[in-house]
């Protein structure tokens, strides 16, 4: 390959082959656009790997130390087109360091979620005076939703509204199988990393008051791991759920799984896109989650392929699954085609990620 542009990508992003997700995906979709456009690319996460296709990769690991101070102490001398992060903590004196170097154009993504009830005073104003120093060393932002963006004007001010971009983040279409049998099994998923943003602990809440109420048998399969699994196990312990919730771990083929049960149900208090929620929706099965967070992407329509409750009122979730059970609503058919979905494409994102480095 005649390189003609060489770039850095830095991901604070553990590779697990046990956890392959539509990041993964992007990573190794765009590696191989920029291999076919002759740029070179460096990759940067805490780890190495060659599961999937980052055998492909020429992946440098930071063993487990912070990516940036890896990436500051060793690499800031190469000569870089463009920097790229994805999952470091953007405004920080890192960008000043790496644009002072340097003559790279810096890309920032954002991927992180914002607390339900917002961050506290304190953060917010270091967030503003962090936006006032260091913004400015950020060529371009990069948001992946409507919502993210106008977080990251809110946190940051108003001087990067300009050079912010929403770019949506992709999801292979074809790899998943699509749900035809609607005929209700008393099957529902959940599938997120295990943290208690992600609301779990309301389910088993909810769940916990239909079964006062409703003995029809149902079960719900989690998939996911993270450090709030034994908080988690322990409530479905106390109140006597364990014949209900199986806990899966991580697996690297929810594509086929997800057309398999009757809902998705996801009760997150804080996303920036949600990747459970579209890879459901795509794979047509109906999902239960929260108005503002699960349904950032204003994807679910109430009563046509789910249902949609309030953050953290498991009063409102334990309605819907009551009125599943029984038989008093319900969705049976095949769902309209959700010409959202179509700009949802990994390859659409592959493509305008792209469009950054001309």
């Amino acid at each position: 390959m005649v390189v003609t542009k060489k770039i850095a990508v830095l991901c604070n992003y553990e590779l697990l082959p046990e956890r392959v997700g539509g990041m993964d995906y992007f990573f190794w979709l765009f590696d191989e656009k920029c291999k076919a456009n002759n740029v070179s690319v460096d990759w940067f996460f805490p780890n190495s790997a060659s599961h999937g296709n980052y055998s492909s990769l020429n992946i440098i690991s930071s063993d487990y130390e912070e990516v940036e101070t890896y990436f500051n102490q060793k690499y800031t001398h190469q000569n870089y087109s463009h920097i790229i992060t994805h999952f470091i903590e953007l405004c920080t004196s890192f960008y000043k360091t790496i644009q002072q170097k340097g003559n790279a154009k810096i890309i920032a993504v954002d991927h992180n979620p914002r607390p339900l009830l917002g961050y506290p005073l304190k953060k917010r104003l270091q967030k503003k005076i962090k936006g006032f120093l260091f913004s400015n060393y950020i060529d371009v932002f990069v948001a992946v939703s409507d919502y993210s963006k106008k977080q990251l004007v809110s946190e940051f001010g108003a001087q990067i509204k300009s050079k912010t971009k929403v770019i949506f983040n992709g999801v292979d279409t074809d790899k998943f199988d699509k749900k035809t049998d609607f005929t209700f099994k008393g099957k529902f998923i959940t599938a997120s990393h295990l943290r208690k943003d992600k609301g779990i602990q309301d389910l088993i809440l909810a769940v916990r008051d239909v079964k006062k109420q409703c003995d029809i048998p149902f079960t719900i399969d989690i998939y996911g791991k993270g450090d709030y699994q034994e908080v988690l196990a322990k409530m479905t312990t106390d109140f006597d759920l364990n014949e209900v919730f199986h806990f899966k771990g991580s697996v690297s083929n929810l594509n086929e799984l997800y057309s398999t049960y009757d809902y998705l149900i996801h009760p997150s208090h804080g996303e920036t896109f949600c990747y459970s929620v579209v890879e459901s929706l795509i794979s047509n099965l109906p999902v239960i989650t929260t108005k503002n967070q699960g349904n950032v992407l204003q994807l679910v329509e109430e009563n046509k392929n789910g249902f949609l409750f309030e953050e953290q009122n498991h009063q409102q979730l334990k309605e819907i699954l009551h009125n599943i059970l029984n038989n008093i609503v319900t969705i049976n058919t095949l769902l309209d085609e959700n010409s959202k979905l179509t700009k949802l494409s990994l390859k659409a994102m592959v493509d305008n990620h792209f469009t950054l480095l001309q």
